[in-house]
């Protein structure tokens, strides 16, 4: 299988790296310094889950002479969506799977806008992975799943043998027939725990100990829960009754991603996470006050320095 990531950082890296140790054929597209490391030095990941040292690696700075590819999976920022499915739409055949590992619940839409729908599948992924420097990725936490579905719910040939791929190269990957479920319970949890880490500058431990902090965490969460209920997607009981669960045991010295992202003047994805929110809710005529917090504290902050 030719499997092509269109974005080799921490979640790219991480799932390329162990497609192609455990025998698929991997393309990566990349830029800047990373690209330039990886032409000269292949691609390092080190991980609890057991460290991966690529010396060779295919790696292009777009997607010319490529060629049609059995799945694209998109893992760039969600402000690089386009861009992504431009690159895509050059490495389509008539059965390729476009699949974003990326954060939010509109970059299928936008994907499929592009490259066509019948391409397109659901994907879900839970790491925290980051480019330590140029060449070397770096997967800090216990563990990493995977999740991959058609959006109509169909259990395909083409999902099931991705997810099969997947679990060969040591994945813990689930094929789902809700996928839509999925993304937005991780939708809902982004928001809360990126949200709130981002906006504190804090890691979720005090966040949790502080009842005020506690309180906006969860009101954050069932806000997106009843955006996700006004635009039909259901979503199982146990999580609605406690959407923000996870984050009461998880360590306490747990960040996020877009923690990093504004504690380095990178870059940040509000717009696609609490932002979307605000957006989405709107269109729905629903009022959700603590995300419009949220979003308003960092959207100046969302170019980076």
């Amino acid at each position: 299988m030719h499997v092509a990531f269109i974005g080799a950082g921490g979640v790219g890296g991480f799932v390329g790296a162990r497609l192609q140790a455990s025998g698929e054929r991997v393309t990566f597209i990349q830029r800047g310094p990373h690209l330039a490391a990886m032409q000269t030095s292949g691609l390092r990941l080190t991980s609890q889950l057991g460290d991966v040292d690529l010396t060779e690696v295919d790696v292009r700075p777009d997607a010319d002479g490529v060629g049609s590819v059995d799945v694209v999976f998109v893992c760039v920022k969600s402000d690089q969506t386009e861009a992504a499915g431009e690159l895509a739409k050059q490495m389509l055949g008539p059965d390729t799977a476009v699949i974003s590992l990326q954060n939010g619940v509109e970059n299928e839409d936008r994907l499929a806008a592009i490259v066509g729908p019948e391409h397109v599948l659901g994907g879900v992924i839970y790491i925290l992975s980051l480019i330590e420097e140029p060449g070397h990725i770096v997967h800090s936490t216990p563990g990493a799943k995977l999740q991959i579905g058609e959006r109509d719910g169909s259990e395909s040939t083409r999902a099931r043998v991705i997810t099969e791929a997947c679990a060969k190269a040591g994945l813990d990957v689930e094929l789902s027939t809700d996928i839509e479920a999925a993304l937005w319970i991780k939708f809902t949890g982004l928001c809360a725990h990126n949200g709130m880490t981002a906006l504190t500058r804090c890691a979720i431990g005090p966040i949790r100990e502080d009842p005020v902090c506690r309180e906006v965490l969860i009101r954050c969460a069932r806000e997106v829960l009843t955006l996700a209920e006004a635009r039909g997607v259901m979503l199982p009981d146990d999580f609605k009754a406690e959407p923000v669960r996870v984050f009461m045991k998880v360590p306490p010295t747990m960040t996020s991603s877009m923690h990093y992202d504004i504690t380095h003047d990178k870059p940040l994805e509000v717009d696609w996470l609490n932002g979307a929110v605000v957006r989405l809710a709107a269109q729905d005529e629903l009022d959700v006050p603590v995300n419009q917090t949220i979003f308003a504290g960092l959207k100046l902050h969302a170019a980076g320095s």
